[in-house]
This record gives C-alpha cells, sequence and structure tokens, in this order.
C-alpha cells in the first residue's frame, strides 16, 4: 500500500469563510505558519449578506478593509423595519457604543473570496476543495485526516492547534460528537436573489428592511438591496406555518411575501430570475467550544437565527478572540481559553440571543414600533444591532434579558391604551 503523505503546520483552520480568512491572516501577521482548508471552491453562494457595523472593526484589524471598501458594495447604515402601517428606522450612526456607524451589504460569493485573497496575499495558504474526514486530537497534537476532492486522495496533517471555522459544515463537532441540539423551535427559511427594479421612494436603499407579517408576529422577511440593482429577498417562518403550502418554493416564498402587502408592493416589478433556495433546522449549538489542541468558531459552534445578521458578526468576532489567545499560547504563554475566550464570546452572544428571543415573541417588536422612545435608550438598542453586543458599558448588554422585558412591558400597545 502506497504510504499516506503526512504534512506538518503549526496552526490549521478549516474553512476559508470570513472567520477563518481573518483568523488566518491575523495569525500569519504575528509570524505563524497557517494552512487553511476549503471543501469548496470559491466564489461560492452563502448567506448573510447584511453586514452589521461592528464586523469592519475585525476586516480592518485583518488589514483587509480597504479592499472592501473599494469593492463597490452597497453601503448600509441601518435597519428598516416594516409591520402593515407600522414603520421604524434604526440608524447605526446614532449609537451608544463609539465604534464604526455604517458597513456595506454583500453578495457573499464575490465578500468571501476577496476576504480569502487578502489572507492569500498576506501570506496565508489556503487549500480549496479538500475536506477534512477525520480529526484525532488523543495525541500529543493534534492530527487531521484530509481528502483532495479533485481526486479523492488522502493525507494527513499534524499541527499544534486546529481552528473549526467551517460554518454550517460544523466539521469538529461532527467528528468529535460535540454537536447539542440548540433550544430554539425549528424555523425554514426560502430566499433568492431577484433583480428588483424597485422604484418605491420609501424603499432606503442604504438600510436592510426586515418586514414582519401583518397577522403572524413570529413570520419574518429580509430584503437587502446590493449595489448592482440586485437584492436579497427571504422569509423565516415556524416549520408549521409552510404546513398548507405546497412543494414548490418560490410560489410559497411569493405567496408568503404577497401576505404581506406593503412588501409585496415594493417588489412588485421585481423579476424572479433565480431558483429558490430552502434551508431549515439551521439553529445550532456545542457541548463546549475549545478542547485540547482545538477551538470553534462563529456558526461551527453556535448558530442563532439570521434575524439580525449576528452569525457574521459572532464568527468574526470569534475569529479575532482565538486569533490572540492562540498567538499567545503559541508564543510560550499560559492560557485559559474558557476564560479568555469561551465566556466572553458567549457574553455577547447571549445578548443576541435575548434579543432574538425578544423579537419572536413580540417583546422586541414593541420596543422598535415604540414611538415615544427615549433617545439615550434608543442609542442603546442601535449598538446592539450594530453588532456591538459586547460593550458591558451598554445596560442593554449588561443585563440584556430582564432590561429588554422590562422596557417592552412599557412599550407593549396596552400599556399604550391600544
Amino acid at each position: 500500500m502506497q504510504p499516506v503523505e503526512t504534512l506538518k503546520r503549526t496552526v490549521v483552520v478549516i474553512g476559508a469563510g470570513p472567520a477563518g480568512a481573518i483568523a488566518s491572516a491575523l495569525l500569519k501577521r504575528n509570524g505563524h505558519d497557517v494552512l487553511v482548508l476549503e471543501r469548496q471552491r470559491f466564489p461560492r453562494f452563502s448567506i448573510g449578506e447584511s453586514l452589521l457595523a461592528h464586523c469592519l472593526d475585525f476586516i480592518e484589524e485583518a488589514g483587509m478593509l480597504e479592499a472592501i471598501e473599494s469593492a463597490g458594495f452597497q453601503v448600509k447604515h441601518g435597519a428598516a423595519f416594516a409591520c402593515g402601517e407600522r414603520s421604524a428606522d434604526i440608524d447605526f450612526r446614532d449609537g451608544y457604543t463609539v465604534g464604526k456607524g455604517s458597513t456595506f451589504q454583500v453578495e457573499r460569493s464575490r465578500f468571501d473570496k476577496i476576504l480569502a485573497d487578502e489572507a492569500q496575499r498576506q501570506g496565508v495558504e489556503i487549500r480549496y476543495e479538500e475536506e477534512v474526514v477525520a480529526a484525532d486530537f488523543s495525541g500529543a497534537t493534534p492530527q487531521l485526516r484530509v481528502k483532495r476532492l479533485t481526486d479523492a486522495q488522502q493525507y494527513l496533517i499534524d499541527c499544534e492547534f486546529v481552528l473549526d471555522a467551517s460554518g454550517y459544515g460544523r466539521v469538529l463537532p461532527r467528528l468529535l460528537d460535540l454537536e447539542q441540539p440548540s433550544n430554539f423551535p425549528v424555523r425554514k427559511a426560502l430566499f433568492t436573489h431577484i433583480e428588483d427594479h424597485i422604484d418605491s421612494p420609501a424603499f432606503n436603499r442604504e438600510r436592510i428592511l426586515i418586514s414582519t407579517h401583518p397577522e403572524l408576529r413570529d413570520v419574518w422577511y429580509w430584503t437587502i438591496p446590493f449595489s448592482n440593482g440586485r437584492t436579497s429577498v427571504g422569509v423565516v417562518a415556524d416549520a408549521s406555518h409552510y404546513a398548507s403550502l405546497g412543494d414548490n418554493p418560490e410560489a410559497n416564498l411569493r405567496e408568503l411575501i404577497r401576505q404581506a402587502p406593503s412588501l409585496n408592493a415594493i417588489l412588485a416589478n421585481a423579476v424572479w430570475d433565480t431558483p429558490v433556495s430552502t434551508l431549515g433546522g439551521y439553529s445550532a449549538n456545542v457541548k463546549r467550544m475549545h478542547g485540547q489542541g482545538f477551538a470553534l468558531l462563529g456558526n461551527a459552534a453556535e448558530f442563532l437565527d439570521p434575524v439580525f445578521s449576528s452569525g457574521v458578526t459572532i464568527a468574526m468576532r470569534s475569529a479575532s478572540m482565538a486569533a490572540a489567545v492562540l498567538h499567545r499560547q503559541l508564543t510560550g504563554e499560559q492560557v485559559d481559553w474558557q476564560r479568555e475566550f469561551a465566556e466572553p464570546l458567549k457574553k455577547g452572544v447571549d445578548t443576541f440571543r435575548a434579543y432574538v428571543e425578544g423579537w419572536y415573541d413580540g417583546s422586541l417588536q414593541d420596543v422598535i414600533f415604540f414611538e415615544n422612545a427615549a433617545p439615550q435608550i434608543r442609542r442603546m438598542i442601535s449598538s446592539i444591532l450594530a453588532g456591538y453586543a459586547w460593550d458591558e458599558s451598554n445596560p442593554y448588554v449588561s443585563d440584556p434579558k430582564r432590561r429588554l422585558n422590562v422596557l417592552a412591558q412599557l412599550c407593549a400597545p396596552k400599556q399604550q391604551g391600544l
């Protein structure tokens, strides 16, 4: 039998998406030998197209901001919300936390490739169409078995540490039996890209539009305009809401949009030229976020929900945090991954979790659509929705669930005599 080739690297990053590109670039900038393994060939389609402002902090940290700013993506200053006749705007530039007030809405195929190309430009080695099929962390150092998808040949990699940035692929959680059910209900998304032909003066291309079904508060729609006249549209609903619909994804998406008259009017001239995709049961969790020789980044560890575009932000934040801890470890320092990575990362994830839960139970919707909100509270909420969910000087971060519940009670329609 032909011997299996064995490579040696310091760090292996699984996945070349935003978390993998940023983590690998940060480690390379600190002088470490990094190899990125990516199962697909870029560019490739992905959702998560409406970035939060905090994302740009990590892109800048990784030395990639100039490339993103010059790419011609649609500028985004915040979010617009609509439900029936009600509407509200959140402007990231009017926030509580000191940070970036604008970001971009991006076609992820192009955006992710730019980040990966920038990592390569900085000296990171990326191997595309290579899949990690086995992982052994029982020895003194990790060993991965990798299959080249172009010829099905396999080889081994010995390394000092593995960062899993595989996103929905969740490579190490699957291989190491780390997966754990999410406590979120099973929801399903239908989505596509359209040639939008939007001519409504009420529609602001510098905001994501989040629309709520006028009768079903837990059914919502995204409308993410790009700079090229195209738009990403999608609907998210509990799986039970699809029971009365047929098996045609495009017909189902268009029917659900028809049930939201204001959104239906905005998209009246759209050309539906791309097949509709389906994604269900996407919320996920893990038993632990790190172990001897590995750590999990972003969606590979936990994915909440697409409603506030928190996924890419959590992924980039985790990449930055993990790269910093790992750099110190590789240079001989004693580090505590639980205290320095998992626990502080979880703080922001739990803030997002409180707001996602508040969105679906209607309490956050009452807050957002409340017409007489105090400006300072509005700024605090704006900063969280801009991605600054780790700023514990913000009371709605330091104690998110309780404070949001109290605020929602004050903003609820019954308190307004309605």
